[in-house]
């Protein structure tokens, strides 16, 4: 069974950081792409970043140059580095994942900016 534990959100002031951590257990199968998405309240989930098997990566624009996202396929985990955090980040991040032809989600983790 296929599980995936996020963990790194909390609570943190404008202009902070925070690293996103989702370890992914129960693989039988390379992973493909890795990747964060957020949904605020009221708002529809989006995506934040993603990264391929191969490395490439791709943000969303609103978090470009300020967010980073790594994995280390050893560990099967995919990271998500937050730096000049802003209010508008606030929202529940969920990492996704893509092994072979299925998706699968974390159940998220809270990430809320103070202004």
């Amino acid at each position: 069974q296929v599980q995936l534990v996020e963990s790194g959100g909390g609570l943190v002031q404008a202009g902070g950081s925070l690293r996103l951590s989702c370890a992914a257990s129960g693989i039988w199968y390379s992973i493909n792409t890795m990747g964060w998405y957020r949904q605020a309240p009221g708002k529809q989930r989006d995506l934040v970043a993603v990264i391929t098997s191969g490395g490439s990566t791709n943000y969303a624009d609103s978090v470009k140059g300020r967010f980073t996202i790594s994995r280390d396929d050893a560990k099967d985990t995919v990271y998500l580095l937050m730096n000049s955090l802003k209010p508008e980040d606030t929202a529940v991040y969920y990492c996704n994942i893509n092994v072979r032809v299925m998706n699968y989600w974390g159940k998220g983790t809270l990430v809320t900016v103070s202004s």
